[in-house]
């Protein structure tokens, strides 16, 4: 449920809940992410607790990337997409084992180490991005079964923080893809796609045993109205990604994040250090 204690009006919520849907979801269609790593800190500036922002931001990032993965159709095909299947169901053996674990253990931390969990994540985020988008860094030198082990490894990482942040995981998948498998940033953007739908659902299907629908049912104009935005951002993105290169938002999208992480870290240095999260 949301914190009502100096929360904004409702009147301040929707709009700030269109606004941010609308561009949160141009980002994530045109790079290929979610974009609740962005989501996140508007969703707590609104009042929202982390762990009804979690789930909050869980159904926001399915619904840009089901609409975002169409929307980018016209410039990276579905034939691509699938012609890489060995590389989907190697990082999805490990997210989705990761996404039903970190489920599971996102309901039992204390809201502190919760929020600064989150904060560590979201810098290990920016680096990665920082890390893609350095063409000397494209090719690591592995291959073969060591590189289907790194990488179920790293797709059990990234499903543990789609379960614990509320992400869509692309923007760990999509340095992944780049760095580990070498596909091109646009490729890497839509079968990071193709791997977060499922690890998603996976994460819907253990948190829908615990208050997933009453935070739903709660904020349900306001979920509403940013998913409508956000499914024509992203959209919109998606049009745009034949013609803006992806990787030169990739430097901004990293600020973006250490930005977000200091306020997450801040905010949850006001939170208590013990008790289960509520």
């Amino acid at each position: 449920m949301p914190i009502q204690s100096e929360a904004p009006s409702r009147r301040v919520r929707l709009f700030s809940a269109f606004g941010a849907g609308a561009g949160i979801g141009g980002i994530g269609g045109l790079i290929g992410l979610g974009g609740a790593e962005i989501r996140l800190p508007v969703l707590l500036a609104l009042g929202y607790e982390a762990l009804p922002a979690i789930i909050m931001n869980r159904v926001l990032s399915l619904v840009v990337v089901v609409f975002a993965l169409p929307s980018r159709a016209s410039t990276i095909p579905f034939a691509d997409v699938a012609a890489h299947w060995p590389v989907i169901t190697t990082l999805l053996s490990g997210s989705l084992i990761g996404a039903w674990t970190g489920a599971t253990y996102a309901t039992r931390f204390a809201s502190r180490t919760l929020f600064r969990t989150i904060s560590v994540m979201l810098v290990v985020t920016a680096v990665m991005l920082a890390l893609g988008d350095d063409r000397d860094l494209h090719h690591m030198p592995i291959d073969g079964t060591v590189r289907v082990v790194v990488g179920v490894v790293a797709g059990f990482g990234i499903g543990l923080t789609v379960a614990l942040m509320g992400v869509s995981g692309g923007e760990l998948l999509v340095p992944t893809l780049v760095l580990l498998f070498g596909l091109p940033v646009k490729l890497a953007g839509s079968v990071a796609l193709a791997i977060s739908l499922p690890t998603l659902l996976v994460g819907f299907a253990r948190f829908g045993r615990d208050n997933t629908l009453g935070v739903v049912q709660a904020n349900l104009s306001f979920l509403a109205l940013m998913a409508a935005a956000s499914m024509l951002g992203a959209f919109l993105g998606g049009q745009l990604l034949g013609v803006v290169p992806a990787s030169a938002l990739l430097p901004l999208l990293g600020l973006v994040l250490l930005g977000s992480a200091w306020k997450i870290w801040r905010h949850g240095a006001q939170q208590p250090a013990g008790g289960p999260h509520a």
